[in-house]
């Protein structure tokens, strides 16, 4: 969930070196679910991850069968509602997947109230996870390596995947294209998230594309020039 409205629609892909992220928009927050699978790899055996399932995950799952992609994952940037909501959705349609999520995190699928999801008035829960993730991580999708970074302050347990080669970064909630997470919420901390923003992200190179939870993608040294909440 952005500080700003951020609207988008449709279906996007973009090609790293290695990987091709490809992106959808669902659910009622508008949440940027992604495909993030290998290049290099013929029909059914090329693997691919499932990021932040959220309502309504039909078009996603359609998508991963489209392409012919096996799931081999679903890992969560943070576990708040909007990023859990197409979980068990997706476990129908790929039995037996690993959940992955940070271990701050690791009792919020199935408690509505540290989701958020009981604030709005619609419970959400979700199956898993079924592992934790944490800093310095590496996570490999069909040979390709991306090292998690915790990036914490819109929800303690928030993550960051990072790939040095292609200089991209998937950044859930924690950063956006002219704004930053909410920091308002139960869990939510502004002086951690300005810290993961400084000491974490634009720390990284300039060049790095960043794909948000929440509207268009930017880059590090463009929200570093021009971010208004957070400046490098």
């Amino acid at each position: 969930m952005s500080r700003d409205a951020l609207h988008r629609e449709g279906r996007h892909g973009t090609e790293t070196a290695g990987c091709t992220i490809e992106g959808m928009v669902l659910g009622p927050f508008e949440t940027n679910s992604y495909l993030v699978y290998p290049e290099g790899f013929a029909g059914q055996d090329r693997p691919c991850w499932i990021v932040d399932p959220s309502f309504g995950p039909e078009p996603l799952i359609e998508r991963a069968k489209e392409l012919g992609v096996k799931p081999a994952a679903i890992v969560l940037t943070h576990a708040h509602a909007d990023h859990i909501a197409g979980v068990d959705e997706v476990l129908r349609a790929f039995p037996s997947l690993p959940v992955l999520v940070h271990e701050a995190e690791r009792d919020w699928l199935s408690d509505p109230l540290k989701n958020l999801s009981l604030l709005g008035g619609m419970p959400v829960t979700a199956r898993g996870p079924t592992g934790t993730i944490a800093e310095g991580q590496e996570l490999e999708v069909g040979g390709v390596k991306w090292r998690v970074l915790h990036t914490p302050g819109h929800s303690p347990g928030g993550i960051t995947l990072y790939h040095q080669p292609s200089a991209t970064a998937i950044v859930g909630d924690t950063l956006f294209a002219g704004s930053i997470g909410r920091s308002d919420f139960p869990g939510s901390d502004p002086v951690v998230l300005e810290r993961s923003i400084r000491d974490k992200l634009y720390r990284l190179p300039p060049e790095t594309v960043i794909y948000p939870g929440h509207g268009p993608e930017s880059t590090i040294g463009r929200e570093r020039q021009t971010n208004p909440f957070v400046r490098g």
